[in-house]
Parts: structure tokens; C-alpha cells; sequence
């Protein structure tokens, strides 16, 4: 039996080496990978960074004038327009001082028509020379006086018109009004007591940060002209929900402050975002994409030919003259359209294995294609991405 295993073991050798051997005096074929020529071409920058939405215009509603309230007028979370009447307020007492402030300016011009026809009457003597220089310069003081009396009363019945118009509390804003802080039968001050508020979200903000170190990064390119800053007006933002899905209305950056916060040393970034629909509310969290630069001789690879070691380095395999394919060590920028932005390593017309670089092996021969995105089951969607620039 022993004699009988030895000899098949001896059979199945042969067999082995010829089947390990391949055509051609033993060596492997070259392996058929997929490739991208790298070219140069105008890429923008893009930052993803946190942010929070903020309301555009935001009004608390507080009465001019104090008393009771009657009737709340506004239902609560609906959306009011400026000069909507929110909150009625007790009107008794201002139409009382209104009344008043009617007398006394009925009093007041009563005084003022007997002082007219009395200056008009010394004035008349005086052409005559029948009465005094003093009676007439009399009255006309006291034609001054009764003129000053009208036009102090009038003003006080504007002002008692104004506060029984206050008794009606109207929205100051146009926007979406939240809850009611006050009652009926409740007793509000003047200016003090918060009655609701009122939110403008159409559009909105959102405000976000970013560190000094990137900033002054982007601006050290844009001097050295490795980067074209964007045009004023011209920097897009794109946002994102928590969740990743992304808002389908861009949005435009207005500015950045001028200052760092320095328990942070991020500076804050503010943009303007349209809400037609009304998905975005103050508070939310989302992510914000902004184009903040253009590198006109940017290189680009897809996302699957980058290779990431342990220690967290990334390479690419390269396909020299040779069709021999050789590790490259890259820096990796930001990713646009399942792109990631090679920032140093590569050079323009470098051919970079894409698919199939799993396998390979430095020096290995390779037989490439060009890479057909659309004909790879692996390939990077067209969704838009964007990321901080890697270390």
C-alpha cells in the first residue's frame, strides 16, 4: 500500500509543475488592469465644514403699551405678515385720554380764535391811534401763547391716538410667528413681556466655521498662485442634512468675520440659503460644501485607485514605459465627483492603474485599458462630495 501512495505522489508532481508553468518558458502574463492619463484640469476647492441654519430676521413680539389682554388674534406656528394684528389689549382708559386730549384742544383753539380777534382788534386802534403801543404788543403775546397752547394739544391727542392704536399689538416682521407666551386676562408693560416671536425663513443663514489653519492655508496658495480665489458673489455652497441626503437649493457665501474666536481659533463663515419649502429651521445641523478656491492645474484620480496603508500613507501603482507597474506615493486633497485631487506625486500624462490594483505588486508586468467608468461595477457615482484636504 505504502508502495502504492509513493508512486501516485510521484505521477501527480510532474503534473503540478506543468499546470504552476505558464506559456512561454514559465513566466506569468501580464496581468490586465485598467488605467487613467492624468491631466491637468480646473478643478474648484471645496471644504466640507459644520454649520448650523439661523433665522435671517428674528422680532420679539412686546406691546407699546401696557394693560389687559383681551383676545389673542394669530394662530401659533402660522406664517403673519408686517402689520398683522397679533394681541388686542384692553383700549378703555386710551380711549378716555384720547377724549381728553380732544378737549383740550377744543379748549385750546377756542383760546386761540378770541386772541386772533383780539390782536386783529388792537391792531385796528393802533392804525387810529386810539389805544396803546402796550395793549397791542399784549395781544400779540397772547396770540403767541394761545398758537404754542394749540400745538402742544395736538400733539398730546397724537400721542393719545398713538397708544390706543398700540392697544393693537401687530406683527413687526413678516416671517413664521412660534408660540404664544401670553394669555388673555394677563397684564403686560410696555416693552417688556415677550408675547411671541417672529421668524423670517425665507431665506435663510447658515453659519459655519473654519480653522485659521486651512484659511491661511488657501491663502498661502492663492499668493504663491497655485490657486485663483473665487470671485466675489461666486462661491457656492451646497448643504447637506445630517443624514448626508443633500439640499437641493445652493446657496450663496456673504462673509467671513473679521476675527477669531479664540476658545475655538475658527472663524466663522456666514452664507445665505433659499427656503421655499420650508425643510430648513433655525437651529438644524448640517454639513456645508464651499467652493472657496480654483486650482487651474489640478490632477485628479478616482477614489479606487487610491491605495491607503496602515500607517494611514496613500500611493498609487503607476504603469511605467515598460507596462511595469511601480507604487507612487501621493497627498491627497479634496474629493469632487468620486474624484480625489492629487496635490503632489503625480505628474500630467502619468498612467494610473485603477481597476485591478488590488493584485499588483511592484515591478509586476500588466497589460492596461483605458478605464471605462461607466463599464466598471466598482466605479465612484457622479454625487458630488467634498472633504478637508488629507494631511
Amino acid at each position: 500500500m505504502k508502495r502504492l501512495c509513493i508512486a501516485v505522489l510521484a505521477a501527480l508532481i510532474p503534473v503540478q509543475a506543468a499546470l504552476a508553468q505558464a506559456p512561454g518558458g514559465g513566466e506569468m502574463p501580464p496581468l490586465p488592469v485598467s488605467f487613467v492619463q492624468v491631466q491637468p484640469e480646473v478643478l474648484p476647492i471645496i471644504n466640507d465644514l459644520p454649520g448650523r441654519i439661523s433665522a435671517t430676521r428674528v422680532a420679539e413680539v412686546r406691546p407699546r403699551v401696557g394693560g389687559i389682554v383681551i383676545e389673542r388674534v394669530f394662530e401659533q406656528g402660522s406664517r403673519v405678515q408686517a402689520g398683522d394684528v397679533l394681541y388686542r389689549l384692553d383700549p378703555a382708559q386710551y380711549q378716555v385720554q384720547v377724549a381728553s386730549a380732544e378737549g383740550t384742544l377744543a379748549r385750546a383753539r377756542a383760546a386761540q380764535t378770541n386772541a386772533q380777534a383780539e390782536a386783529k382788534r388792537q391792531e385796528e386802534l393802533r392804525e387810529r391811534n386810539v389805544s396803546s403801543g402796550s395793549s397791542y404788543d399784549t395781544a400779540v403775546s397772547t396770540l403767541a401763547q394761545a398758537d404754542a397752547d394749540v400745538t402742544i394739544a395736538q400733539a398730546q391727542l397724537q400721542e393719545a391716538q398713538l397708544n390706543l392704536d398700540y392697544t393693537e399689538v401687530r406683527a413687526p416682521i413678516t416671517g413664521v410667528i412660534g408660540r404664544a407666551t401670553i394669555t388673555e386676562g394677563a397684564l403686560v408693560a410696555a416693552q417688556t413681556d415677550v408675547m411671541a416671536t417672529i421668524q423670517q425663513l425665507d431665506p435663510l443663514y447658515a453659519d459655519f466655521t473654519q480653522s485659521t489653519a486651512q484659511m491661511l492655508q488657501l491663502r498661502r496658495q492663492m499668493a504663491e498662485g497655485q490657486l485663483v480665489a473665487a470671485a466675489p458673489g461666486e462661491a457656492q455652497v451646497s448643504i447637506y442634512y445630517d443624514d448626508g441626503t443633500k439640499y437641493e437649493h445652493p446657496g450663496k457665501l456673504l462673509f467671513s468675520e473679521a476675527t477669531v474666536d479664540e476658545t475655538t481659533g475658527q472663524v466663522t463663515l456666514r452664507a445665505e440659503v433659499p427656503n421655499p419649502e420650508g425643510y430648513l429651521l433655525p437651529g438644524l445641523y448640517v454639513r456645508v460644501q464651499i467652493e472657496q478656491a480654483v486650482r487651474n492645474d489640478a490632477l485628479a484620480v478616482p477614489q479606487m485607485a487610491v491605495q491607503r496603508a496602515q500607517d494611514s500613507s496613500t500611493s498609487v501603482f503607476v504603469i511605467g514605459e515598460d507596462n511595469t507597474v511601480q507604487p507612487r506615493p501621493v497627498t491627497l486633497g479634496s474629493v469632487i465627483n468620486g474624484r480625489w485631487v492629487v496635490t503632489d506625486g503625480l505628474n500630467a500624462g502619468d498612467r494610473v492603474v485603477v481597476s485591478g490594483a488590488q493584485k499588483l505588486k511592484p515591478g509586476m508586468a500588466v497589460k492596461g485599458e483605458p478605464w471605462q467608468p461607466n463599464a466598471d461595477p466598482n466605479a465612484q457615482g457622479d454625487t458630488a462630495q467634498g472633504e478637508q484636504p488629507a494631511n
